[in-house]
């Protein structure tokens, strides 16, 4: 009788040890360790600063984070749309899912389809960029900007709400065709297009409200401005994500149309944008009528716009090789990794969370750097649609990298690259998953825990060969995958 108080005593006492360590390992979140020790302290401080900018739980705003300039206590739509996968894997989703909320809810036919740009902790338009639904700052790549998150967002949390809430379905509805007529943003509008379609009456020239109550572009210190590349790029990746959300809801008609249209843009943007002489895309039209080029190559990329391998390798080196601003090169961690600059990448990480880089305090620089080492170095891609989390270890060393406690897809998974040519995952969390795992090369045999399995051949976006072995991963299950010739 001793002995059967004493054993159930000692089975609760391990249930309490266990439960109480996973809870220790929620608060710890996301982890990352890796042979290279640089990349491993940028995460690091990357992690901290970002959490640094959670806002307040009792602020009227509800949960969010910084993502504008930090002295404004304010999220931003260009900045949120950029910053929201980094937030996902440090846990921040409450905060994702109240500030896209906010973003979708308030677009508005009295701001011409506009959201509020800015909104702070008082759960106000911030007062730098808003007056009144007539006068206010808004650039215009933004509501396709946000659109483009939102379905990020569903295809790595899982969370359908992203795609089919009633607020950000009107959001998708208005921005597709009210947004788009309103300020003339068709694909054989944007020569010809108006500067201020919705300019207020009186207009003044000298007030920013009136002047950039519409700003065609993200780049935002060009003067008499009718066209930013920037904005036919989020045009293009805008209805190409329309597309692919009315395809996952089984609308294949209407799917193709977008898609359709979508491509139309992306034909105006090599037709119309290439300057052959200098092998660079213009980034800005002037009202004049005469092009120019300035800061904004960048969304080219972010928003997956070019095809034409060449013209892609010379956009690539032509922003690896000039000095942006803190807002442009937090992009480039995660863009370079993912189009086979995978040392440039390394690069971008060290430049951004060094101690003696000025601005890199600015919160997307964090935020870039923990979404360019988790979905860019380690290449985690989950895929809601499919069910299944895809990894790729970019890297040109011979070191390890894993990451464990990573949220997705209403699990949590622990990932390690042990070289090249093995990984290893464990299903931490309480939903089966399919693994796709990939490797660089071509290799005739895979192992699974010492089994044989069949290996597939695919190629990545730059044409390199990659062997891929798919597998179900259960909940508790641990799977360790090496490929061999």
């Amino acid at each position: 009788m001793v002995l059967l108080k004493y054993k159930a005593g000692l089975t609760l006492l391990i249930i309490y040890v266990c439960s109480f360590a996973n809870v220790l390992a929620q608060q710890k979140g996301v982890v990352f360790t890796s042979t290279d020790k640089d990349l491993e302290r940028a995460f690091n401080w990357a992690k901290k600063m970002a959490l640094h900018y959670k806002g307040n739980a009792g602020d009227p705003v509800g949960p969010w984070y910084e993502s504008a300039l930090p002295p404004r206590d304010a999220f931003c739509m260009r900045d949120v749309s950029h910053q929201c996968i980094g937030a996902e894997i440090l846990g921040l989703s409450r905060e994702n899912d109240n500030m896209l909320n906010l973003f979708v809810s308030n677009i508005s036919g009295s701001k011409n389809w506009c959201s509020y740009w800015e909104i702070n902790k008082y759960s106000k338009p911030a007062p730098e960029d808003y007056r009144n639904d007539q006068e206010f700052w808004y650039n215009l790549p933004a509501n396709f900007d946000v659109l483009y998150a939102t379905q990020r967002l569903y295809l790595w949390t899982g969370d359908k709400h992203y795609i089919s809430d009633p607020a950000f379905v009107r959001f998708q509805e208005k921005s597709v065709h009210e947004y788009i007529d309103s300020w003339v943003l068709s694909a054989d509008s944007l020569l010809k297009r108006p500067a201020h379609p919705n300019a207020p009456i009186p207009y003044n020239e000298s007030d920013p409200f009136d002047r950039c109550r519409g700003l065609p572009s993200y780049s935002e210190g060009v003067p008499n401005l009718r066209t930013g590349v920037d904005l036919v790029a989020a045009l293009y990746r805008g209805l190409l994500t329309y597309s692919e959300i009315l395809s996952e809801k089984g609308q294949k008609k209407e799917a193709a149309l977008y898609a359709q249209k979508a491509e139309r843009y992306r034909q105006r943007l090599e037709a119309d944008w290439w300057d052959e002489k200098d092998a660079r895309y213009y980034s800005y039209l002037s009202n004049d009528g005469k092009f120019g080029k300035n800061e904004g190559e960048t969304f080219l990329l972010w928003f997956n716009a070019l095809k034409d391998s060449v013209r892609l390798r010379k956009t690539l080196d032509h922003l690896g090789s000039v000095n942006l601003n803190m807002e442009n090169t937090s992009y480039l961690p995660f863009l370079f990794y993912k189009n086979g600059y995978w040392d440039k990448a390394r690069s971008y990480i060290l430049y951004l969370s060094d101690p003696s880089t000025a601005r890199r305090e600015y919160p997307e620089v964090s935020f870039g750097v923990i979404e360019g080492i988790v979905q860019g170095l380690m290449g985690v891609t989950p895929d809601a649609s499919s069910g299944i989390i895809s990894t790729l270890y970019r890297s040109n060393g011979t070191g390890k990298a894993a990451i464990d406690q990573l949220l997705l897809l209403h699990t949590t998974i622990d990932i390690a690259h042990l070289s090249k040519q093995q990984s290893v995952m464990k299903n931490t969390g309480r939903q089966p998953f399919k693994w796709k795992a990939m490797f660089y090369g071509t290799y005739r045999r895979a192992w699974l825990n010492g089994s044989l399995l069949p290996v597939k051949k695919g190629t990545d976006a730059q044409q390199r060969e990659i062997s891929i072995v798919e597998i179900t991963v259960k909940p508790g299950q641990e799977a360790n995958i090496k490929v061999d010739y």
